[in-house]
């Protein structure tokens, strides 16, 4: 199935295709976005959508898995900012720092 008919199912919400889309990765079964990507742009949906703080963790690990690195992640939210507002990346920034194995905290207390 080509995008333009995934589009057209997807707008009229074929009860069929959100069934199949929710057992599978859409785009990497058609083999058009691989999976660090995908886990990427997810990542992304989750700081836009407000995402609760425990699912950053399975999201980092499962973009960390397809290759992508803390860096990639970072700069993943970074360009947000201009499409979702600082606030709501600079709310996220923690969750995602604690994700990565470090926490913010450390950084406010004396040495």
């Amino acid at each position: 199935m080509d995008y333009t008919e995934r589009l057209r199912r997807l707008s009229v919400y074929d009860a069929e295709l959100t069934d199949d889309l929710t057992r599978v990765d859409a785009d990497v079964a058609s083999g058009t976005l691989d999976q660090k990507s995908l886990e990427l742009a997810r990542l992304a949906a989750l700081v836009a959508v407000g995402g609760a703080a425990s699912t950053f963790g399975a999201q980092a690990d499962a973009a960390i898995s397809a290759g992508g690195s803390p860096t990639e992640i970072v700069d993943t939210i970074i360009g947000l900012v201009p499409v979702i507002g600082l606030p709501r990346v600079v709310d996220a920034a923690p969750h995602l720092a604690m994700a990565l194995g470090f926490d913010t905290d450390d950084m406010f207390e004396p040495e």
